[in-house]
């Protein structure tokens, strides 16, 4: 199911953090890697070949970096690059600009620096509806952090919107769960703290997690040695609604969203809650069969390893399907589906901590005309910038409203990390599809549509979509 891409070029130990972007804007997706005390590495991508250029481009950090966030924060049609480091050796964040594949470090004049603080989540979005997109970043050891971004100067505003929460974060993810035109907020908390899911009434944050059955996340309630890494958005029973995947420190769970904005588990029913320690979920249709699968890597430490699943879904549930060769990988954190060689299949990124690990680009191998079938989806603003985290994108049946898939523009991915790229949508025919965007506006929700698109006509580029300008 999957072959190594240059595995000489991917075969170093000791990473912890990946994501994706177009860096240099060539329609292929590049990778950033970051390593834990080894210099990162920015892989250029063209036409499925990589090269590391992270020196030239002057990403090339030692530091033990534990987060990355590609996202056009300076809103020039470019994506930019936030990297969370490890605590020693100076502040934790730095943002760096892209200048044309060059990248400078506007950390300080962008008001986030930020002296010490053990860095999980990092995730643009523009929370307050204004055009501009903000900063959330997520701590295992101190308060999270809601930085507003006013003309390009971040200000933290965490405390007075009801965000500054104190537990143990490591995982977040935005999305409008109620569907009412804001975005609400997932946070991961380990140790035996809660999660926290904060409702967004107005601006202001109430955490409603106890109430929508969400608080423990599949695993044990106040047990110490559990916790929740990494919370995922998917509509894994393409109903139109989200759904949440937990990966846990303990049984990982699965939460089916209704439209009243109630979750429903079914951990267990569905074949997910798998006991052990688990670093990442991450949804793809892997054999563009139209429903999601999940990979859920498990951790690897000094002294213990957990196997990773990738589970495919069938008509019942999830089926154990893990390759041999992804066994025999001793892979964590970082997890990344992403379409390397621009075959239409989604291919596999992984990061391995272990000193002796690796963090390979894996193919997956399935038939060209199978691969055909997937159609990937590129929201941008009015101005053809990349500014949509958290966008909705929904596929149906030409001239229907026959649902065939649901995405999100990614609001927080993988391991620590945020990517931006298209969403990819795989599908059981190559009949042609009308394609719905909504946005999330300051409290309303814009939806714009493409009809009639022939998968056959973006087999190699992505269809853009151009949102209408803001009113």
């Amino acid at each position: 199911m999957f072959t190594a891409l240059q595995p000489e070029l991917f075969a170093a130990g000791g990473a912890l953090a990946n994501a994706v972007a177009d860096v240099d804007r060539d329609g292929d997706l590049d990778l950033f890697v970051g390593f834990n005390g080894t210099p990162n590495r920015l892989y250029e991508n063209t036409g499925g070949v990589f090269r590391d250029i992270a020196a030239t481009a002057g990403v090339a950090d030692a530091r033990a970096t534990r987060a990355a966030a590609w996202s056009d924060v300076d809103a020039d049609g470019d994506p930019d690059l936030l990297v969370g480091f490890t605590p020693g050796g100076g502040p934790v964040l730095r943002l760096y600009r892209n200048d044309g594949g060059r990248f400078t470090d506007i950390t300080a004049a962008s008001g986030l620096t930020v002296e010490t603080g053990a860095v999980r989540q990092p995730v643009f979005l523009d929370v307050d509806g204004d055009g501009d997109l903000d900063l959330f970043v997520a701590f295992r050891d101190r308060a999270n952090m809601l930085f507003r971004n006013s003309g390009g100067t971040f200000t933290d505003v965490a405390s007075a919107v009801g965000l500054a929460d104190p537990r143990k974060s490591v995982g977040a993810v935005w999305f409008d769960y109620q569907q009412d035109g804001d975005f609400d907020l997932y946070v991961a908390n380990q140790d035996g703290d809660a999660n926290g899911f904060f409702r967004n009434d107005g601006g202001r944050f109430t955490d409603v997690a106890d109430r929508v059955g969400l608080a423990w996340g599949g695993r044990g309630p106040s047990l110490a040695t559990q916790g929740t890494v990494r919370p995922c958005v998917a509509d894994l029973n393409n109903d139109g609604v989200a759904d949440l995947v937990t990966a846990n420190y303990g049984p990982n769970g699965l939460f089916l969203g209704a439209r009243d904005g109630s979750f429903r588990d079914v951990s267990a029913a569905w074949g997910v809650a798998v006991d052990g320690r688990y670093d990442t979920c991450a949804p793809a249709d892997v054999d563009h069969d139209g429903r999601l699968d999940l990979y859920v890597n498990g951790t690897v430490s000094a002294t213990e390893s957990f196997r990773d699943y990738l589970l495919l879904q069938t008509a019942t549930g999830f089926a154990d399907v893990t390759p041999d060769n992804v066994l025999a990988l001793t892979a964590s954190h970082g997890v990344q589906w992403f379409d390397a060689d621009g075959d239409g299949a989604l291919d596999l990124a992984l990061a391995g901590s272990r000193p002796e690990a690796s963090h390979p680009v894996l193919r997956n191998t399935l038939p060209a005309a199978t691969a055909a079938r997937s159609l990937q989806v590129r929201v941008l603003d009015a101005q053809g910038r990349a500014t949509q985290a958290g966008a909705e994108v929904r596929v149906y049946a030409r001239g229907t409203r026959t649902l065939l898939a649901t995405r999100w523009v990614d609001a927080g991915s993988g391991y620590d990390a945020q990517s931006d790229a298209p969403v990819h949508v795989g599908l059981r025919a190559m009949s042609p599809v009308d394609v719905e965007v909504t946005t999330i506006v300051g409290g309303r929700r814009v939806t714009s549509t493409v009809r009639r698109v022939r998968l056959a006509e973006f087999a190699r580029r992505w269809l853009t979509v151009r949102m209408p300008p803001r009113r």
